[in-house]
């Protein structure tokens, strides 16, 4: 590496832990730099020997981070695959990558032998059938409690009607045969989901259509206790407003309501539960007269309800400069919590009282 090379990357890490100072956390919670060497980081997934594996959407590469010493920094970055088609969304299981693109699904076994090894990651097709749309096209995946591999495709469009059951939805998808059928319908574009710790039911964001105003409709938490719900879309957006086009052809009460509205164009994206309570990554508003979002919001729940919505971190959009944009979380074996954020290539470290 040459001397210009060496003092570029010392001088962006310098800068992206000089922004930290920026983000405003609760007493006794600090942040720190995990790392910045990943370009449009997206996705986040744990592998079982500690790797942190990260997808993206641009460049097409997906990442994997190794804290051998245990100083909250990860030492090392490799490159697990790139050339891919938006490769936002990873999953771990049995020692083995899910990776999802637009429109295929792969399998990258014994990742972090391979990896240690030294030789590239060898990978198996899973399925390639999902739709080829790039609107929302990209996903996040992960595991539920039932060994099924849970895969959304997004509608394809701000606001449509589509013939095809797959769009505006989440998918169940047997990670062996890749035989998937639709878990959760009127699912506009989900991008982070989670299961809760005691009842094993999904709760997933959803971000709500554009160009009804600033403030309509806000993005949306939501709660699927079973199979075979439908959340609304394209008809009716946070359980009580129906859409100018489609809301005539079915009523909003048909539906399943949120069960936490959140802000309007936040572009709700990763959420995990985190000390009892749901965390969300709001990764910012693209077409608000006044930015919003760019924070970690905390839900903190009542008897397993939403009871209220505010923000646990924040700073990213400083005196009207975006100079972050949480996308994904993950909670660490340590009790630390993991954010990515594709707008500065980083991801950060938080961690707090014990």
């Amino acid at each position: 590496m040459s001397a210009g090379l060496i003092l570029a990357v010392a001088l962006g890490a310098f800068a992206a832990e000089a922004d930290l100072r920026h983000v405003r956390l609760p007493k006794g919670f600090a942040i720190t730099l995990y790392s910045d060497e990943v370009l449009g980081a997206r996705s986040l997934a744990l592998g079982p020997g500690g790797t942190v594996f990260v997808g993206s959407r641009r460049p097409g590469k997906v990442y994997a981070l190794t804290d051998k010493d245990g100083d909250g920094r990860a030492e090392r970055v490799r490159t697990v695959a790139k050339g891919l088609k938006q490769p936002n969304g990873v999953a771990v299981k049995n020692g083995a990558l899910f990776v999802a693109e637009i429109s295929r699904v792969l399998r990258f076994p014994d990742v972090e032998k391979a990896l240690d090894a030294g030789r590239p990651p060898d990978y198996e097709v899973v399925a390639d059938d999902l739709p080829k749309d790039r609107a929302h096209g990209w996903k996040f995946i992960a595991f539920g409690p039932d060994g099924m591999l849970y895969v959304p495709v997004g509608a394809p469009c701000n606001i449509c009607l589509s013939e095809d059951v797959r769009y505006a939805a989440i998918l169940r998808m047997d990670p062996a045969s890749g035989r998937s059928e639709v878990f959760a319908s009127g699912v506009r574009n989900t991008v982070g989901f989670d299961w809760h710790p005691a009842t094993k039911e999904l709760w997933f964001t959803d971000n709500g259509r554009d160009w009804l105003g600033d403030d309509v409709p806000p993005d949306e938490l939501n709660r699927a206790p079973k199979a075979g719900l439908h959340f609304g879309y394209p008809f009716c957006h946070a359980g009580t407003i129906p859409d100018p086009e489609f809301g005539a052809e079915r009523p909003c009460r048909t539906f399943t309501p949120p069960a936490r509205p959140l802000g309007p164009h936040v572009a709700a994206l990763g959420m995990r539960f985190y000390r009892g309570d749901v965390y969300i990554a709001e990764h910012g508003s693209w077409n608000r007269t006044r930015p919003l979002g760019y924070r970690i919001m905390r839900v903190p729940l009542t008897d397993g309800k939403p009871a209220g919505y505010e923000v646990f971190a924040e700073g990213w959009l400083k005196d009207g400069r975006v100079w972050g944009r949480p996308v994904d979380l993950l909670v660490m074996p340590d009790g630390a919590l993991l954010v990515s954020d594709d707008e500065a290539g980083a991801v950060y470290r938080i961690v707090g009282p014990t």
